[in-house]
């Protein structure tokens, strides 16, 4: 069934609403959809490369926008957010998050949203954490767009090849970003309480 529906979603690339369809998808993914929008934003690169920064900025906002919405199933509808984290295979998935969001707070999100993890197991967790709205919004602006962005100049630089390498390298590659932040916040605090 999802290999269907995986189809479905590579064919709406090629169609003349192919904007609209990357938006829908990538509002919809960031709550309950299971296919992620690097499926439609990759060919769409390669087959109107003059747009991929259009292409990436409708998939960011729609990202962004289905997040919230996923913010506020988890916020406002417990039982409906743990529901599609079990229906969509993370069951449980939001305890370890919670424990994530009690130590390192907006880093968490920052992480996750680049992972490829999926990011609805993150918006309804931060509605489930009762988060704050306004950082998860940042947050997520900053990673989803750093995700799509990167994902649309390496396709439209190297081809489709590279997609494969991008996912497999992704993890290691965001563990050295949120590395270093996490060692650069230290060092403010470490610096602020010296001076302190």
């Amino acid at each position: 069934m999802l290999k269907g529906l995986y189809d479905r979603v590579m064919r709406l690339s090629g169609s003349p609403h192919a904007g609209w369809a990357l938006f829908a998808v990538a509002f919809a993914e960031s709550s309950f959809f299971p296919v992620p929008p690097d499926v439609m934003l990759a060919p769409m690169v390669l087959t109107r490369p003059e747009r991929t920064w259009r292409t990436a900025l409708i998939c960011t906002i729609g990202s962004v926008i289905g997040g919230v919405l996923g913010y506020a199933i988890g916020f406002s509808l417990e039982p409906v957010g743990k529901w599609i984290l079990a229906a969509t295979g993370a069951p449980g998935g939001d305890m370890a998050l919670r424990h994530g969001f009690a130590k390192w707070g907006v880093l968490v999100i920052l992480g996750q949203g680049l992972l490829p993890i999926p990011y609805k197991l993150v918006t309804i967790t931060t509605g489930l954490a009762h988060f704050s709205l306004w950082q998860f919004v940042l947050a997520s602006c900053v990673t989803r767009s750093a995700r799509f962005f990167g994902v649309a100049f390496l396709v439209r630089r190297f081809g489709p090849t590279l997609l494969p390498v991008i996912e497999r390298r992704l993890v290691l590659a965001v563990s050295v970003v949120v590395g270093l932040v996490v060692l650069a916040l230290v060092l403010l605090r470490v610096l602020h309480h010296h001076h302190g």
